[in-house]
C-alpha cells in the first residue's frame, strides 16, 4: 500500500505542485526555514508577499542576524504570534554564529523556536533527510487514509506512527511537500475534491462514503472576553507610540500606550472601540484621548503611521480613530 501511495503522490506532485516563492530547484535552508516559521498559523496567501519582502530586505540568514530587533519586529507586524518573531531573531543569530543550518533533525530541534514539525520540515525539504513531517494538512490526509475518527489532537501519536509508515527513504522533501499540497488543495476540511485525489484508491475514508467525517472536529471552547484601554496622545500631527515589553502578548511590538487588559469595560468617553480575537480570548479595546505622553516612546507622524510596525490590533485602533475623524469632518 505505502509504495503505491508514494509513487502516485509523487507523480501528482510533479504535475501539480504549487508554485511558491520558497520552493526552488535546489532548496535554500534559509528560505525553507523562514517560510515554515511564517506559515505557522498563517495562510499561504498572506505569507507570500511578506516572504518576498523579507528575503528582498534580508536575503541571507547572516543579513537577518545582523538586523536590529526593532526593524525585524516592524516587518513582522500583521503576521501574528510575535513570540515567533523573537525566536526568529534568536535562531538567525545562532545559525549565523555556527556558520549555517545543521542538516540533522535532532540538531535542528535545538535551535530557538524550532519544534518537532519545523525541524522535520527543514530536514526533509532543505536537506532531503528522511523525516516524518506532520502539519495540520498532513494530519488530515493521514486521518482520512486510515479512517481515524477521533479529533487530531487526540490521535497525534497514531497519526504520526501511520505517517512514519508511509514516509519514503528517498525524495523525503518532495513527499512532505506533496502531502502538504494534497491537504491544502484537494483533501480539504470541507468539500474534499476526492475525484482529483491520487490516493483515492487507498483512502478508507473515501470508501466509507463520508470522507468529511474524518477526522472529527475538535470541540470548540468558548474564549473569555476582556476589555482594554489604549491612549490616543497626539501633538502636531504625530502620535505617541511606545514599545511593549519583550515578554508577553505582542512582546516587543510598537503600540499605543494603555492600561492593563481586564474583565470590565472602561468608564471613560472613547474615541473608538475595536474588537479583536486572540487565540485564548477576545478583546474590546477602547481608544481614549489623553493629553501628555506616557512612558518611554516616540512621536510617530500620522502620515507615516504605516511605517511604525504596529501589530494588527493597534493598526486597527488607529484606523478606527482616523475613520471617525473623517466622518466628523465630512458631516
Amino acid at each position: 500500500m505505502s509504495a503505491n501511495i508514494v509513487s502516485r503522490l509523487l507523480e501528482h506532485y510533479r504535475l501539480h505542485a504549487r508554485r511558491l516563492p520558497w520552493r526552488e530547484a535546489a532548496p535554500d535552508p534559509y528560505r525553507v526555514w523562514l517560510s515554515e516559521v511564517m506559515l505557522q498559523q498563517t495562510t499561504v496567501a498572506s505569507v507570500t508577499p511578506r516572504f518576498a519582502r523579507f528575503v528582498e530586505r534580508w536575503p541571507t540568514v547572516e543579513a537577518l542576524a545582523g538586523a536590529a530587533d526593532a526593524e525585524i519586529l516592524a516587518e513582522w507586524a500583521g503576521l501574528g504570534y510575535y513570540a515567533r518573531a523573537r525566536n526568529l531573531i534568536a535562531c538567525a543569530r545562532e545559525v549565523a554564529a555556527r556558520g549555517g543550518f545543521p542538516e540533522d533533525e535532532a540538531e535542528l530541534r535545538e535551535l530557538p523556536g524550532l519544534g518537532a514539525y519545523t525541524a522535520a520540515a527543514i530536514a526533509a525539504i532543505a536537506f532531503d533527510r528522511r523525516a516524518v513531517v506532520v502539519d495540520t494538512n498532513v494530519a488530515r490526509v493521514v486521518a482520512r487514509l486510515f479512517s481515524i475518527a477521533r479529533p487530531v489532537a487526540e490521535a497525534k501519536a497514531e497519526i504520526r506512527a501511520l505517517a512514519e509508515r508511509i514516509t519514503p527513504k528517498e525524495r523525503a522533501g518532495d513527499f512532505a511537500q506533496a502531502m502538504m499540497d494534497l491537504g491544502a488543495t484537494i483533501c480539504r476540511p470541507k468539500a474534499p475534491r476526492c475525484g482529483e485525489c491520487p490516493l483515492r484508491p487507498d483512502c478508507t475514508a473515501f470508501a466509507s462514503g463520508t470522507p468529511e467525517a474524518y477526522p472529527a472536529p475538535k470541540a470548540k471552547r468558548e474564549r473569555p472576553h476582556r476589555f482594554g484601554t489604549a491612549w490616543w496622545i497626539e501633538r502636531d500631527g504625530a502620535l505617541w507610540l511606545v514599545r511593549r515589553p519583550d515578554k508577553g502578548l505582542l512582546g516587543g511590538m510598537a503600540a499605543l500606550p494603555g492600561g492593563e487588559w481586564c474583565d470590565a469595560a472602561p468608564m471613560e468617553p472613547v474615541l473608538a472601540t475595536v474588537a479583536h480575537g486572540f487565540t485564548h480570548f477576545t478583546l474590546d479595546l477602547a481608544i481614549v484621548a489623553r493629553g501628555e505622553p506616557v512612558g518611554e516612546g516616540w512621536w510617530q507622524p500620522l502620515d507615516t503611521i504605516n511605517e511604525a510596525g504596529l501589530p494588527t490590533l493597534f493598526r486597527r485602533a488607529v484606523e478606527a480613530v482616523l475613520a471617525q475623524r473623517r466622518m466628523l469632518f465630512a458631516a
